[in-house]
């Protein structure tokens, strides 16, 4: 192979791994965490279960994952929710505010706790309770885990 050529071939080697370092900068820059969204969270007593499917990719939710697996005790609040104090308040900056439903499981910031939404009537918006994700269970069910130790895990 004569000298010339010997050139244009490393000519070509070094703009292809150009090119090649260029596209895999771009896919990576472009590439975001995996969402937490459809992440199956898992509340028992070791008898009873509520499982909890998150709907929400955000601050809130991302470190109340990273907190798991822990140990929580539900406590009935006002007839309308089953609550829990978390270890610390959650880092909630940029999470969006939410329209509470019944089957919702929420973060209310002033407090720093979780609920378990059973009984919404006349709750409206705000930027104060967050969004976590979803469950179905009955009332009695949540009873059933009221006032003892409840192992919060990820399922999956």
């Amino acid at each position: 192979m004569s000298r010339i050529n010997r050139q244009i071939v490393a000519l070509l080697l070094a703009a292809h791994s150009v090119v090649l370092a260029t596209v895999c900068f771009a896919q990576a820059k472009d590439r975001s965490p995996a969402s937490v969204i459809g992440t199956i969270v898992r509340f028992t007593d070791g008898a009873t279960t509520v499982d909890v499917t998150v709907g929400e990719d955000s601050p809130a939710v991302r470190d109340f994952l990273s907190m798991l697996p822990l140990t929580l005790k539900l406590e009935e609040f006002a007839g309308r929710e089953k609550i829990s104090y978390l270890p610390r308040k959650l880092k909630h900056s940029g999470s969006p505010g939410s329209d509470p439903k019944d089957g919702d499981l929420i973060y209310f910031v002033p407090w720093g706790n979780l609920g378990f939404y059973y009984n919404t009537a006349g709750i409206d918006y705000s930027d104060q309770t967050l969004h976590i994700g979803t469950y179905k269970a009955s009332i009695s069910t949540l009873n059933e885990l009221t006032d003892q130790p409840v192992t919060v895990e990820i399922l999956r």
